[in-house]
């Protein structure tokens, strides 16, 4: 394994850059502070997970809006993520303030966003459980429009962008409240049967998913089947390295995890 080639810096890499600059004292992970870990996947570097890394093509772009901590966690899944999808935006989230730049991604135009958030907790009139125009058929690529859809009529129609509060659940209803730049979108609640397989927290309800498990839910109702599975393999992945790691065994690079993760993401 080359640790060495740690991959370039993508949004969430460079929040927790930007977080780090303005501690006042050190972040202590639960894994020791002691602990070298690899700059590129914030594993233990004798578990780095760089070389198995996958990036997919996806029509669909993630937008993270992290609670202050979260960057910082070794075990945040929303750095997935952000391997896995070029098109992923990260920003922190304060109450007084909100960075211009999240303002002018949610009101770019190539891009529908949707606040991902339990519908029970919404206004019914702002609740879509399918994306809007989800009918539409995608068009081949065209030139100079990199992923934009054609509608039958040749007009173009917006990408998702899927809005994700990063974040513990108590968290995330305060920043839901508290974010008025959010209450004009939709707000799309998923309903799936799928049991979360997350296991490096601790959750009361098993229909409780991680960050990761949100955004490989989103991209399936998006039509990205495939980059669904490789964000969902990449996870079991990531947690098997994560979990042997703690518990100082070496991870099994030939196991069924990484067999699934390599077929999806390197055909």
């Amino acid at each position: 394994m080359n640790t060495q080639s740690i991959p370039a810096a993508h949004a969430v890499s460079r929040l927790r850059t930007t977080r780090l600059a303005r501690s006042t004292k050190p972040f202590l992970a639960r894994g020791g502070s002691d602990v070298p870990r690899c700059a590129g996947c914030r594993l233990v570097v004798s578990h780095c997970l760089c070389a198995e890394r996958p990036v997919v093509a996806t029509n669909a772009g993630m937008c993270l809006i992290m609670a202050d901590i979260e960057p910082l966690k070794p075990s945040n899944t929303g750095w997935l993520i952000a391997d896995v999808v070029a098109d992923t935006f990260a920003f922190g989230w304060a109450r007084t303030e909100v960075d211009p730049a999240l303002l002018a991604l949610l009101a770019d135009p190539q891009w529908q966003p949707y606040v991902v958030f339990p519908g029970e907790f919404v206004a019914a009139e702002r609740v879509v459980t399918q994306l809007i125009e989800h009918h539409t058929v995608r068009a081949e690529p065209v030139e100079g429009l990199g992923f934009d859809r054609l509608s039958p009529n040749g007009g173009l129609l917006k990408r998702p962008l899927f809005v994700l509060l990063d974040a513990t659940w108590p968290e995330a209803r305060k920043m839901f409240r508290k974010s008025p730049y959010l209450d004009t979108l939709p707000v799309l609640s998923l309903a799936s049967e799928q049991i979360s397989r997350y296991k490096l927290r601790r959750s009361r309800r098993d229909d409780h998913f991680c960050t990761s498990e949100v955004g490989a839910l989103c991209l399936e109702l998006a039509g990205e089947a495939h980059a669904a599975q490789t964000l969902e393999a990449y996870l079991d992945v990531f947690t098997h390295h994560y979990l042997q790691a703690k518990h100082q065994q070496p991870p099994d690079r030939a196991g069924a995890a990484h067999v699934q993760l390599r077929a999806l993401a390197f055909p």
